[in-house]
């Protein structure tokens, strides 16, 4: 598997957003996302740290339905 970036919460939504999600709202450190799809709604929340755990990371990019492929490339632009 491919090393991710180091990476803050508030970077990572940027990506996000470039995915189609959008921030719903927040509580506390915690920002909630959604995207709509045409089989439905998908969520995620990602917190607002300033460096974000690798396996964290893993666990909000499958929530999204992200591919490790896509991400990296979206990153690396």
């Amino acid at each position: 598997m491919p090393k991710l970036p180091r990476l803050s919460g508030r970077e990572l939504i940027k990506i996000l957003e470039v995915f189609g999600f959008v921030v719903i709202r927040q509580k506390g450190s915690h920002i909630v996302l959604k995207k709509k799809t045409p089989t439905g709604e998908i969520g995620t929340v990602v917190p607002d740290h300033k460096e974000l755990a690798e396996g964290t990371m893993r666990g909000i990019l499958k929530q999204a339905g992200i591919s490790m492929e896509d991400f990296l490339k979206e990153y690396s632009k």
